[in-house]
């Protein structure tokens, strides 16, 4: 069965909540809200009956009214499907060096309001948190719900990769298309040196940035070092003004 499209959809962000479900969402079906969506849906005392917006990752969203809202479950039933993005036309890896705290849930946060399409924690040297493997996997799921709730509030109907955890000499040898952007505040070019690109994947360190080693393994596999301003930017800040100023120059309002 097709999906029944509104074509007359406004890209403005409607009033009705957004709420994100895992399962792959069909016309006219009615769906149990993930655990997430339900305590949303509790804290903004929705009721029977109430319009809410959902998205399932895939692409696109669904006006829905809610059904059954109870204590700890709710449902809704589809009513149409819109063909809407709210994507940048730019493609973004965002190659970050794992933080402590609430640092890197912030810079997640941020960088999935920014656009970005993928986030992919990197293991330094100078890494104050060091995840082992059961503890990687936990942060992993905890950083997609970051990036879940973020998308929910935005209006993106794509939710960003969060990639599993690598050492950042193994992530520097990856093969990537496009340009490859290490943030350094002691290189020689800046942004207005480098040629724009609509595919990027930009390395952030943690605390304490990278050692000369690890700066030295990106540039040999191909990164080309950037400085931003004349000030050294904390961890979970860096990220978040550079990618501002791609998607400025080069992105969603380039045209």
């Amino acid at each position: 069965m097709g999906k029944s499209s509104s074509s007359n959809v406004s890209t403005d962000l409607g009033s009705a909540p957004r709420l994100w479900v895992e399962q792959a969402l069909a016309p006219g079906a009615t769906v149990d809200l993930p655990a997430q969506a339900t305590r949303h849906v509790a804290a903004l005392r929705l009721r029977d009956g109430d319009a809410v917006t959902l998205f399932d990752g895939r692409g696109g969203e669904w006006s829905a009214q809610l059904l059954r809202v109870g204590r700890d479950r709710a449902s809704a039933r589809l009513l149409a499907w819109h063909d809407l993005e709210r994507e940048s036309p730019l493609t973004v890896t965002l190659a970050l060096g794992i933080s402590s705290g609430e640092r890197m849930d912030f810079a997640i946060q941020k960088a999935t309001e920014l656009g970005v399409n993928v986030v992919r924690p990197i293991a330094t040297l100078r890494s104050v948190v060091r995840l082992k493997e059961e503890r990687a996997e936990r942060r992993i799921a905890h950083w997609r719900g970051v990036a879940i709730a973020a998308c929910e509030q935005c209006g993106r109907n794509w939710v960003p990769v969060i990639e599993p955890v690598l050492p950042l000499l193994e992530f520097v040898a990856l093969p990537a298309a496009g340009a490859r952007i290490l943030l350094a505040p002691e290189a020689d070019r800046s942004m207005k040196d480098l040629t724009p690109a609509t595919t990027l994947t930009l390395l952030v360190g943690a605390e304490g940035g990278l050692t000369p080693e690890e700066r030295a393994d990106a540039l040999h596999y191909g990164f080309v070092a950037m400085r931003f301003g004349p000030r050294v930017l904390r961890t979970e800040t860096a990220p978040l003004a550079v990618l501002a100023a791609i998607q400025a120059a080069w992105g969603d309002c380039s045209g």
